[in-house]
């Protein structure tokens, strides 16, 4: 059997970090966790539930923080999680095969991840690099850390799944808190945009922290010039991208640039359900609208719902067929799928369905 370290950092984590440690004390794991400044009871719970604590003074570097965590293991292959997601499955023979079989290269573990600070209702899901020998990879970027290869630092390397699956609560804050938080980050966003001007990944992500800050047009911005750099479609990040430029667009009144952007490279993305998604939105958006090539993208997707990123955007779809069945007038049919979709539990048909309720009285 191949011992594992499970590694972790964080800061003031007291309401997740007994959740976490619980759902790892039954496999007897080593576990690293570094405290970047926690002034509540986390480190007390953590050293209750077994973790070996170890303090990093803060110097606004997620990836030093990380590297500092795998110095302290003892063992070569770890485990990297975060205080706020919950180991669900771990088959410990399975992860060991699948190391072995696989010595080069990095494990990625399933994660499910809510909106919201409590597990139920709609899950996105993705798969993330989390295992690896810590003597061949490290971290690298000040934020939005990724797993790269010590010698090159290149985040191109063999990935291959593991059997372990965690939940992942998000981020909850009041709309200033998402703010300030998208701020801070864009600061270590653009230094590192002034260190390798040329790598779209940064651009991508100051492009999601104007998103969170609902300023659409930045976000469009940065969304445009990640894509005039050379792009690597097989990185998941890229088709999200391309979702959220797409968005972007629209709340910017740009449809028609996005289209010309997009339709000469639409089998490069259309593998991808969300894509097509937001290809049937931007149909919809267009002056004037065109609902029937919007219906065609959506058939699509129904016809494959799962998104590269495990997502099933069936109800997405529906919703999005009820309103160009709206558009076209067919009002039977457009409260049809309003209907399916909202089944699916798709909150803006449950909020067309009883807005429409209200109405009608």
């Amino acid at each position: 059997m191949i011992p594992l370290s499970v590694c972790m950092i964080g800061k003031n984590e007291e309401k997740n970090i007994e959740k976490c440690l619980s759902a790892l004390m039954p496999y007897g794991f080593e576990i690293i966790y570094v405290d970047t400044g926690s002034t509540d009871r986390t480190k007390e719970l953590a050293a209750k539930h077994g973790a070996d604590i170890y303090d990093f003074e803060w110097i606004d570097d997620f990836s030093a923080a990380r590297n500092f965590s795998l110095e302290k293991a003892t063992h070569d292959h770890v485990l990297i999680l975060d205080c706020d997601e919950f180991l669900t499955k771990l088959d410990m023979e399975g992860v060991c095969a699948a190391i072995e079989a696989h010595p080069h290269g990095v494990g990625q573990i399933c994660r499910h991840s809510y909106t919201g600070s409590e597990i139920g209702g709609n899950a996105s899901t993705e798969e993330i690099d989390r295992v690896f020998n810590r003597r061949k990879y490290h971290y690298i970027y000040k934020i939005h850390e990724q797993v790269a290869d010590r010698e090159s630092d290149s985040t191109d390397y063999e990935r291959y799944p593991v059997p372990v699956t965690a939940d992942h609560v998000g981020y909850v804050g009041s709309a200033e808190e998402k703010q300030r938080k998208a701020k801070r980050n864009n600061e270590l966003l653009f230094q590192e945009i002034k260190r390798n001007p040329e790598e779209p990944y940064f651009y991508f992500q100051v492009g999601q922290s104007y998103n969170l800050m609902d300023d659409y047009e930045n976000a469009y911005v940065y969304y445009k010039k990640a894509f005039s750099l050379p792009l690597n479609l097989e990185n998941v990040w890229v088709h999200v991208m391309a979702n959220n430029f797409i968005a972007a667009c629209i709340r910017t009144s740009r449809e028609p640039e996005a289209l010309s952007l997009y339709l000469p490279v639409y089998d490069d993305y259309a593998m991808d359900a969300n894509f097509l998604c937001s290809i049937g939105s931007l149909y919809l958006n267009l002056t004037p609208p065109q609902p029937l090539k919007a219906v065609m993208e959506f058939v699509k997707v129904l016809q494959s719902p799962v998104s590269l990123e495990g997502a099933d955007l069936s109800g997405a779809a529906l919703f999005g067929m009820g309103y160009a069945n709206e558009l076209l007038g067919n009002f039977d049919a457009a409260q049809n799928f309003y209907e399916k979709s909202a089944a699916k539990n798709y909150a803006a048909a449950i909020q067309k369905l009883a807005a429409d309720t209200e109405r009608s009285f």
